[in-house]
């Protein structure tokens, strides 16, 4: 996977007010996905597709336990959006802007 589309996908996941205040739960440790779903105003269904979206994003990490699922905060994948995060706020001094027509 590139570099740009594990930041796409990084991104996408924090583009979106439900998955920030999932991640925001799961901040104070794991969480049943039970316990996700009594707190938010959402369906069982839709709370899947968020976390597959912040699972595959690498930002946060699934557990099984029998028939229940755990979530917690994936520490390298946010290590990894402040890395992107750095790259693209980088300005090098080899950077001239180059002027247009």
């Amino acid at each position: 996977m590139t570099e740009e589309r594990k930041a796409a996908l990084m991104f996408k996941a924090l583009g979106d007010e439900n998955r920030i205040t999932i991640l925001k739960m799961l901040a104070s440790g794991e969480k049943c996905a039970c316990v996700i779903l009594e707190n938010m105003n959402i369906t069982q269904p839709t709370l899947s597709h968020h976390m597959k979206i912040l699972c595959d994003s690498g930002l946060v990490r699934a557990r099984k336990d029998g028939k229940w699922m755990h979530y917690s905060i994936d520490e390298q994948g946010f290590e990894s959006v402040k890395s992107i995060l750095n790259n693209l706020m980088e300005v090098s001094p080899d950077n001239k802007q180059e002027k247009c027509c």
